[in-house]
């Protein structure tokens, strides 16, 4: 479906009962609300009311042309509004890779709007502040940061039928050809890819201050890969510092960055398992 608020339209699914509580997933990049497909079943499955919609710049009638709108300020305002134009002041909130980020933020500067707090791969945002300043392989992990602050970035990564995403997906990201497919179906426009990389161009100008950005104080599950390519174990383990509510950290051995593509249903489990704890 779409879901109009804010004076754009966002592509969605939806699943579970109208009258659960609601579950609201926020994908990353270069990911689609795809991303989220078996753990949408699997929760709206328990009772709750499940959302993944493209975000800001994925979504076709959802994508502004100046970079500035891509600021995390706008991807948080849209959240709290999809959520309102379902008919919900609180939510569970899940959130992958920039998704995470976003996920973080509402949790931390929008706590009367979160019910829970679910992150897979991307830390809390100090922590992550803290890591690249004092660990050196964080800041390589981060190299893409820098490159796509490039006009032209959108062009290299397509060239060569998208040989260069591609790899992203399957070669150093595991994810299986096929839903590397499902998410190229997107992305492999020019104008989704630039919109999401306008994500990263974006930041520079974001009035949050992330290295001080509050902890987290309701319940948090922090999911993360040994393997993950691009979030160190400093960044990982430094989170706990920066979460003052229940908290539980779950590393999985030798998974990288695309946890639901690569090892379907392992974070479905966990997950389960998070907002089934919340109602005991």
């Amino acid at each position: 479906m779409f879901i109009h608020t804010r004076g754009l339209d966002f592509t969605a699914d939806l699943s579970g009962p109208e009258s659960g509580d609601l579950v609201l997933f926020l994908h990353g990049f270069p990911q689609t609300r795809y991303t989220w497909r078996t753990e949408m079943d699997a929760i709206a499955a328990l009772g709750y009311r499940c959302c993944a919609y493209d975000q800001r710049g994925y979504s076709e009638g959802a994508r502004p042309e100046a970079i500035e709108a891509y600021r995390p300020e706008e991807m948080i305002a849209d959240a709290i509004a999809i959520a309102e134009a379902l008919g919900y002041r609180r939510f569970h909130v899940v959130g992958h890779d920039w998704g995470g980020q976003i996920a973080w933020c509402l949790a931390a500067l929008h706590e009367e709007h979160v019910v829970s707090l679910s992150v897979i791969s991307r830390p809390h945002p100090a922590a992550f502040i803290q890591a690249l300043a004092n660990d050196p392989a964080q800041t390589s992990r981060s190299g893409h940061h820098k490159k796509f602050q490039d006009l032209g970035a959108a062009d290299e990564l397509l060239a060569n039928d998208a040989v260069e995403l591609r790899d992203m997906y399957v070669k150093w990201g595991g994810v299986p050809a096929d839903d590397a497919n499902a998410y190229l179906a997107t992305l492999g426009q020019r104008a989704a890819l630039n919109a999401a990389i306008n994500w990263y161009r974006a930041v520079q100008d974001t009035t949050i201050n992330f290295a001080e950005l509050p902890a987290i104080s309701v319940p948090t599950l922090y999911v993360w890969g040994t393997g993950d390519t691009t979030v160190g174990e400093m960044a990982a383990e430094g989170t706990v510092d920066r979460v003052t509510g229940p908290y539980q950290f779950v590393r999985l051995p030798d998974v990288g960055h695309f946890v639901t593509d690569e090892v379907p249903g392992r974070y479905t489990e966990l997950l389960e398992t998070h907002l089934q704890t919340l109602i005991q």
